[in-house]
Order: C-alpha cells, then sequence, then structure tokens
C-alpha cells in the first residue's frame, strides 16, 4: 500500500481524493512523504472530513484553506488555536510562492508547484517572458527619470 493512500499517516489525503493529476505538493521540511495538493481548493485540518488530514493535536479540526487563485496557492487561516505562518510570519491570509515555507500549527512544509500554469488558466498560453527585462520584472528598474537641467547632487 503507498503511504499517502494510507489513512493512518498523519498527513494522508482522504482516500476519495486519489488522483494520478495533482496542483503541487507539500514537502515536509526535516522528511517525511510529500502530500499531493490534489483539487483547487483543500482544507487542511484534523478532521477525518478535511481534504488533507493532519492527525497532531496541535492542528485545529479545520485549520486552514488553500486554493487556486491566478495560478498561485493562496493560504487562509480559519480561525486556528495555533496558527498558519508562511516563512515564519503568523498570517490570516497570504499568496504563497513555490519554494515558501507554510507551517500549520507545528508542522512546517516547502509549497511546491509551479506558479502561473495552474488553475483555471491551465493551457492558457504563457505571456512572452523575454517581452520585459529581468530588472523591470523582478521591479527593480529604476522607474524615475531625472527632470531636465536638475542635478542629482
Amino acid at each position: 500500500m503507498h503511504p499517502l493512500s494510507d489513512s493512518s499517516h498523519p498527513g494522508s489525503p482522504r482516500p476519495d481524493a486519489a488522483s494520478t493529476s495533482s496542483f503541487g505538493e507539500l514537502q515536509p521540511v526535516g522528511g517525511g512523504d510529500p502530500i499531493p495538493l490534489l483539487k483547487e481548493t483543500l482544507i487542511v485540518g484534523r478532521r477525518e472530513s478535511s481534504d488533507i488530514v493532519l492527525r497532531f493535536p496541535n492542528v485545529s479540526g479545520a485549520h486552514c484553506e488553500l486554493s487556486l487563485v491566478d495560478g498561485h496557492w493562496v493560504v487562509k487561516d480559519l480561525g486556528s488555536s495555533n496558527g498558519t505562518k508562511l516563512n515564519g510570519i503568523r498570517v490570516s491570509e497570504g499568496r504563497v510562492e513555490p519554494g515558501d515555507r507554510l507551517s500549520i500549527g507545528r508542522h512546517e512544509y516547502e509549497v511546491c508547484y509551479t506558479a502561473g500554469r495552474l488553475g483555471a488558466g491551465f493551457g492558457a498560453p504563457l505571456r512572452d517572458i523575454f517581452s520585459r527585462s529581468l530588472l523591470a520584472t523582478a521591479g527593480l528598474e529604476n522607474r524615475r527619470t531625472p527632470k531636465p537641467g536638475r542635478s542629482r547632487s
């Protein structure tokens, strides 16, 4: 039996959620089996009715929600007792970039997926990635141009 289909595994998805397609995965930091993200909206919690069941006492029954918005995962805390953190900062809601660290209770996961290619826009043509400079894409390009006749001293 595959470890993720074993309902006793702390991060196992519900058996009826098994699928061959995935929208990414939660990789436990420090080791362990990855948890596939199988739907565009997922409830994570200790309750058996959760889409991703984490059987830990510091995880609330319905701890947080993960949903795809414009090709990116967004996490929303559902009023959990021990909180949800994104890269070490407690959040009520936040956009999760690929490689970000998501802490649910005291359990930390690296979120692995390809941004912009998930959800409703899947299959849509990608924009030309070479249409802007790397500095402009990163928001580092100097947008201000000096006014004529004024020196910058």
